[in-house]
């Protein structure tokens, strides 16, 4: 397939690395450097420019296009590329990027001529919105309309003591679940039943919602369901964060700087509290008792600020912290220093995009690890080599199928369950792997 990726930024280079290795890619960006950096890492096609000049994608070729992917950090440049590629070609598919919820509402009203619209703040909204669910998860999503979730978690001497050190086939894990993965370091472990769960440990768990509640409660005993979250900084992640969690029936508190924009936001989500503070005060996190809130929320659209406040709220007994990391190298800082989860709004945007480049058959992929992992959610083929196969029978070549989405219902099959051609699969593999699952499924 050709690919064009209008911007080399954080979301485009995810982008290009999870997709150079089978498609021909072609970079679109006005920053040399950028694009440098990009050549020099992967066999693609750079061209500098402005990507929403009709010359200059002429000029590169856009006619040939499979599919543009517009994800600079501009909302109007990315929609502006998209129409101008639709304009040239009829043939290419068009995906843009926005970080301004409004385009997405004006696209599903059919007021826009692009194909798909991935907005960050809603993707990173339901992120969190899942991890809220699973506050005990390093990270998580949910497949085939949320029948099916995966989770990944950090396992700790703290947990359950009946699934450590026992072999899987006799521990006592969760029903409607399968260990995909046990993640050691730099090794990849596709569990058989006479492995073993050791602190230190991450592993990535497919199964049922319930069962997944079920595994946190395991890895981190008396987390129980959240029914209390504070969020720091009211801007469109932090109040589309509050949205949802209001939805779910959670108390929601906002601490937002800004005394208009506070108040604004108070109109908007009545049923929500809302503070006019920093939330860097010590004597306002003791005397409104932020900490005693099961969730903290740091949505700030500084790093440096999303930082401080989650550790300074730590520090004054904050249990379990999630923070919207905006720069790639901030994860590791904030992971460092005691933060819980961070969520990085390019990076989920990158994964919510990718999947238009995988087989049609794709219908999600989550990255892992920096995207040395993928779960994929893929239709089976009728002349498929597993097709008819028991899942003990299975070869396992770097993959494990996790569950299987029969007749529009989750199952989590056992090893004398047998694969049918159109079963949907939610599958672990490695990346490096993908076109060979792929193809063989």
């Amino acid at each position: 397939m050709k690919i064009f990726v209008i911007g080399a930024g954080q979301v485009g280079a995810t982008i290009v690395q999870a997709l150079h290795d089978e498609h021909e890619l072609t970079v679109i960006d006005v920053d040399e450097e950028r694009l440098a950096a990009i050549s020099q890492r992967y066999d693609v096609h750079t061209f500098e420019g402005n990507g929403a000049s009709r010359r200059v994608l002429t000029a590169a070729g856009i006619t040939a296009a499979d599919l543009l992917i517009a994800c600079t950090s501009r909302d109007e440049t990315n929609i502006v590329a998209a129409m101008i590629s639709k304009a040239c070609s009829r043939r290419t598919t068009t995906i843009v990027r926005t970080t301004n919820p409004e385009y997405l509402e004006v696209w599903r009203e059919g007021q826009l001529d692009v194909d798909f619209i991935v907005s960050s703040e809603v993707e990173t909204a339901y992120a969190i919105l899942r991890t809220v669910g699973v506050p005990s998860a390093r990270q998580t999503d949910v497949f085939a309309d949320g029948q099916v979730q995966m989770v990944e978690f950090d396992l700790t001497a703290s947990a359950d003591p009946s699934i450590i050190g026992e072999p899987l086939r006799e521990a006592r894990t969760p029903p409607d679940s399968r260990i995909a993965a046990i993640i050691r370091g730099d090794e990849v472990v596709i569990p058989g039943g006479a492995e073993t769960l050791q602190p230190g440990d991450r592993i990535v768990v497919i199964g049922s919602p319930h069962a997944a509640q079920a595994w946190g409660n395991l890895i981190s005993p008396g987390t129980g369901k959240v029914r209390d979250v504070v969020i720091f900084g009211s801007g469109r992640a932090g109040t589309a964060v509050a949205r949802l969690l209001l939805e779910q029936g959670i108390n929601v508190r906002l601490i937002e700087a800004s005394r208009e924009r506070a108040r604004v936001v108070a109109a908007e989500l009545p049923n929500a509290r809302v503070y006019n503070a920093t939330g860097f005060d010590p004597d306002f996190l003791e005397r409104e008792r932020i900490a005693d809130a099961q969730v903290a929320i740091f949505a700030m659209r500084d790093d440096l600020k999303n930082h401080f406040a989650a550790t300074l709220a730590k520090v004054h007994g904050a249990r379990f912290t999630v923070a919207i990391v905006h720069d790639a190298p901030s994860q590791e800082v904030f992971e460092h220093a005691g933060v819980d989860v961070t969520v990085n709004p390019r990076q989920i945007t990158a994964e919510e995009i990718v999947r238009f480049a995988h087989d049609p058959r794709t219908q999600q992929v989550v990255m892992l690890e920096g995207d040395r992992f993928e779960v994929l959610d893929l239709t089976t083929q009728r002349d498929s080599e597993y097709v008819g196969l028991r899942f003990k029978d299975m070869p396992i070549r770097g993959a494990l199928i996790g569950a299987i989405v029969r007749d529009g219902k989750a199952v989590f099959p056992r090893g004398d369950e047998v694969l049918r051609p159109g079963d949907r699969v939610i599958v672990f593999t490695e990346s490096q792997r993908v076109a060979e699952v792929e193809k063989a499924l």
